[in-house]
């Protein structure tokens, strides 16, 4: 997970503690809702919005916050992919909540790795 560009040793630790076990999160999409990036829709009206649930971990949606700040400081792909979600309408905070999705899904699949790599195998 070092190697993600914007993760260190104390978010990654932050992380790896907070997470414990991925046999919590049988999917992707269950990680990202316990990280508070699984966005959940409000609607009124013809509006349609996307708020956040209270019930998630608000140290993993912090975490996950600061990578993603670090990446649309210094890494030009996801500031372009950040670019692109505002000349779609999306605000900053929303286009912000997508490249914090897409970082729950890679980082998921960098525990679920590292944690098969970790375990040894059954003679």
């Amino acid at each position: 997970m070092l190697q993600l560009p914007g993760v260190g040793p104390v978010l990654a630790a932050r992380i790896i503690g907070r997470v414990g076990s991925l046999d919590r999160f049988p999917s992707d999409n269950r990680f990202a809702s316990c990280c508070g990036t699984a966005p959940i829709e409000i609607s009124s009206g013809d509006v349609t919005r996307h708020c956040l649930s209270c019930a998630v971990d608000r140290q993993l949606n912090h975490a996950l916050h600061l990578i993603a700040l670090s990446q649309v400081r210094c890494h030009a792909q996801h500031r372009i992919y950040c670019q692109r979600k505002r000349a779609t309408g999306k605000g900053h905070c929303e286009a912000m909540r997508y490249l914090q999705r897409r970082l729950a899904t890679v980082i998921c699949r960098h525990l679920t790795t590292d944690q098969h790599a970790a375990t040894p195998a059954a003679a």
